[in-house]
């Protein structure tokens, strides 16, 4: 299966894309990984998207976009992948497009996990606090949830006309979470 999922920062992405790629045998592409790993190899691409990772702003497209389609021709996404955290523009949704034209698939479905926004908060405070993440100060936390909003969640609308959404609660446990998103699949 080829699957997008979506959700605010701290919905839960992360966590349940690692389950359902592990249950489908699929490899879970994360943009926020895709990010780290160029960070911690220093290259041009690394550079350029901690600059704005700092911030709290979105990594622009050009960048991302080089990161996503390399990673899908690798070999091991040929048979399906999960994708989390991208696309998260329109511009990056005509991108995910050419990249599935040029390898010939298509997306099998896109999950959004809902989830409220205090919820995001707490959730992001504690993970910053037990991983030291210093991306994650409520005032970064507050403004990638405006954006998400912003910029985001118009896709729900795109992939929903596609006849591809289907939005799953991800409030509750994760086993509670991970039942949702697998029966949805």
């Amino acid at each position: 299966m080829r699957i997008v999922l979506m959700g605010p920062p701290g919905s839960g992405k992360g966590t349940q894309a690692e389950v359902v790629s592990a249950q489908l045998g699929v490899p879970h592409v994360s943009t926020g990984e895709l990010f780290r790993g160029h960070l911690d190899d220093v290259t041009p691409l690394g550079i350029a998207a901690g600059m704005f990772m700092e911030s709290g702003s979105y990594v622009p497209d050009h960048i991302t976009n080089a990161m996503v389609r390399d990673r899908l021709a690798r070999p091991d996404a040929s048979a399906g992948f999960l994708l989390d955290g991208y696309p998260r523009t329109l511009e990056q949704v005509e991108e995910l497009d050419a990249v599935l034209v040029d390898l010939g698939v298509a997306l099998d479905r896109v999950v959004e996990l809902s989830i409220n926004n205090d919820e995001v908060v707490a959730r992001l405070l504690k993970r910053a606090e037990e991983q030291g993440r210093a991306d994650d100060t409520e005032e970064v936390i507050r403004h990638r949830m405006a954006v998400y909003e912003e910029q985001t969640e118009p896709l729900a609308r795109v992939y929903a006309e596609r006849g591809l959404l289907v939005r799953v609660d991800g409030m509750g446990s994760i086993e509670e979470v991970r039942d949702r998103v697998l029966a949805a699949l």
